[in-house]
């Protein structure tokens, strides 16, 4: 079995994986040598690197997520961005209003989220297709607006939390980007364990059986109610730890960071790499996070961009980079 795990190409890419921070920080070392040779390379710093790599690992954790309810068990969800909103404050409040630690915001936030999973699951379990859609996109908007305009219950306008301390780890502060690159790289290595086991389980195989036919399964004895709750739940409280890792590393939220077009993305990202597999998950959010950043000087225009990419994957590539089917 650790013959099989740990292959030369898979030590390979943990090293890589691992030393990723020293080589970004070696291109810095490099870049102010060639400075003082009055030589001036279009080189990023590595904290933007970082950065970047972090942004985009929070959106592969994002995804994986997501992809247990429209991957796994075939129901199309748009309000996704609801249970990352639920994460965010739940932990930002926590931190900055109450002095909570995080450690224990974390998985108090993971747990908030998965009541929300379940309290919108209940009325919704009947549900398929554009009307579990609509449902979901009706949940995320009404979670927005109330976060984005009753003052009270988060003591800013628009949702504005500010000064959320960062994590703190035997008495040292973990802020800097390197730190909070090996911090969402355990959230990340943690969800992907997760969701593999439960694709690989039982549980996943009735997921697989309902996206292929609700009827089906439930004549063979699949109770539809216990696995679509269960998956949305898993679903809603992966989403909700994404949340509170942003919230933490971000500093200052507001409600403009849960916009519907949040899910959106995620969704896209999920169908670039392909519905129903972690390594399309991983990949689409990869390419999607990263090359969204390259095009934010495009402004909206970069929206353009990423619909034209799915224009061509949707003729090319309709199952996505990593189907699950043609792997199958």
């Amino acid at each position: 079995m650790l013959k099989k795990l740990f292959t030369p190409k898979t030590i390979i890419f943990l090293a890589a994986v691992c030393l990723f921070p020293l080589v970004t920080y070696g291109s810095d070392r490099i870049v102010d040598l060639l400075y003082a040779r009055n030589l001036v390379l279009p080189i990023p710093s590595g904290d933007y690197i970082l950065r970047v790599v972090v942004q985009a690992c929070l959106y592969m954790l994002l995804a994986l997520g997501l992809n247990i309810v429209p991957g796994f068990t075939g129901l199309l969800d748009l309000g996704y961005v609801g249970f990352y909103l639920v994460g965010g404050y739940t932990a930002g409040l926590l931190m900055a209003r109450l002095g909570w630690s995080y450690w224990i915001a974390l998985p108090l936030a993971a747990i908030h989220g998965a009541l929300w999973g379940l309290l919108r699951g209940a009325p919704t379990l009947r549900l398929t297709g554009d009307y579990f859609a609509i449902v979901t996109f009706g949940f995320s908007e009404l979670l927005f607006r109330i976060v984005k305009n009753e003052e009270w219950l988060i003591g800013g306008p628009n949702g504005f939390v500010n000064d959320i301390p960062p994590p703190n780890l035997f008495g040292y502060e973990l802020y800097a980007y390197w730190q909070q690159y090996y911090h969402i790289l355990i959230l990340l290595a943690l969800t992907v364990i997760v969701v593999h086991r439960l694709q690989n389980s039982r549980v996943g195989r009735a997921w697989a059986a309902i996206r292929e036919d609700e009827r089906a399964a439930e004549s063979m004895g699949i109770n539809l109610r216990e696995y679509k709750s269960l998956a949305f739940a898993v679903s809603a409280a992966i989403g909700a730890v994404g949340g509170a890792f942003f919230a933490q590393f971000q500093v200052n939220i507001s409600a403009g960071a849960f916009e519907f077009w949040e899910s959106i993305f995620i969704l896209c990202m999920v169908v670039l790499g392909g519905m129903g597999t972690i390594k399309g998950s991983v990949v689409g959010a990869g390419i999607l996070g990263i090359l969204g950043e390259l095009l934010r000087e495009f402004g909206g225009w970069r929206y353009l961009i990423f619909g034209l990419i799915l224009i061509l994957l949707m003729r090319f590539r309709p199952a996505g980079l990593l189907s699950a089917r043609a792997r199958d």
